[in-house]
């Protein structure tokens, strides 16, 4: 029967070590694995054939290696771009090495035949979209704030007209800068009085501003929800842009619908973990306090005061101590 657990992330994901320190002390058989190390430091070899409607072979690492047919579930969290493997190739050559990986290796550890995966980096692709993530908060009856997603400045006054105070936020993190150096562009305010022709360029996500009186940021792995209100000390509009060592977490119940959508929103993207940020607008005592801002399918919680309780609930769906739910829909 197969028992191994493959992480698939880079070698930095102090997020990753924290579940595989709790699959150690479980005995149970772990190999990390970053793709953009294939080369002489990862090799792998997969083979199918007809009446054999699965891949088999063996995937090596410079400290380890695994059959593919003994992978029991995919952790896989944030591998390295293959890009980076590649970057020192001319275009060409480079786009095709990208490709040819990606299609290849990416295939082999995306079909891996009766895994769990935790999540599928599909699932995580077609969740990742915010438009689809807020028509699907409506669908399920949550509370989200008016957004305008334009790139036309007249449509963008006449929403901020009839829904100011607005605030405009990036769809995505911001990239690293040719130096390396990390950058964000968190959600702020904005005045109408400044759209001009430059807001043709891009798509901009624009959003009436929730008179909120905290932030919820909830983790559901599973069917556990863990849920903490988060305050910061100067009280502002994106509590991510300040000293995290300044938050203050407060442990908070979820009301019973708020729970019952995120996991139908789960379920609806094949999705098995997910961090949802929300806004209060009172003290969170009843759903219709929490307004859904995001989800993000793989999020980072290793910050979180529950971290080593959300570590065992990793551990315990990665190793089917707890069944995910509708666990066949997780698998490929």
């Amino acid at each position: 029967m197969a028992s191994t657990i493959l992480v698939v992330t880079a070698l930095e994901d102090v997020t990753a070590d924290m579940v595989i320190s709790e699959l150690n002390e479980r005995e149970v058989p772990v190999v990390r694995v970053d793709p953009a190390d294939i080369g002489t430091a990862l090799t792998f070899a997969a083979g199918i054939d007809t009446g054999a409607p699965a891949w088999g072979g063996r995937l090596v690492t410079g400290s380890r290696e695994v059959e593919l047919g003994e992978v029991a579930a995919v952790y896989y969290r944030r591998p390295t771009p293959y890009a980076a493997r590649y970057g020192q190739l001319p275009a060409q050559q480079r786009d095709f090495c990208i490709a040819e990986a990606r299609h290849g290796l990416g295939g082999i550890l995306h079909s891996l035949k009766g895994a769990l995966y935790v999540n599928h980096p599909l699932a995580v692709a077609r969740a990742e979209f915010k438009p689809a993530q807020l028509q699907r908060f409506t669908e399920l009856g949550l509370t989200i704030p008016a957004t305008l997603v334009t790139n036309d400045p007249e449509q963008a006054g006449k929403f901020a007209a009839e829904h100011g105070p607005i605030i405009y936020k990036p769809f995505r993190g911001l990239p690293q800068a040719e130096d390396g150096q990390a950058g964000a562009i968190w959600a702020q305010r904005v005045d109408a009085g400044t759209f001009d022709s430059s807001l043709t360029v891009m798509p901009h996500l624009f959003q009436a501003e929730v008179p909120k009186t905290g932030d919820v940021r909830m983790t559901v792995v599973g069917t556990r929800v863990f849920a903490s209100r988060i305050e910061a000390p100067d009280r502002a509009l994106d509590w991510r842009r300040g000293d995290w060592n300044e938050l203050v977490h407060t442990p908070i119940d979820v009301p019973g619908p708020i729970a019952a959508a995120a996991h139908q929103y789960l379920a609806s993207f094949q999705l098995v973990f997910g961090c949802f940020d929300f806004a209060l607008t009172g003290d969170g005592s009843s759903a219709g306090h929490w307004t859904a801002i995001e989800c993000n399918p793989n999020g980072q919680w290793g910050w979180l005061p529950d971290a080593p309780s959300i570590t065992e609930a990793f551990a315990d769906i990665l190793t089917r101590k707890e069944a995910a739910p509708d666990d066949d829909a997780r698998r490929p």
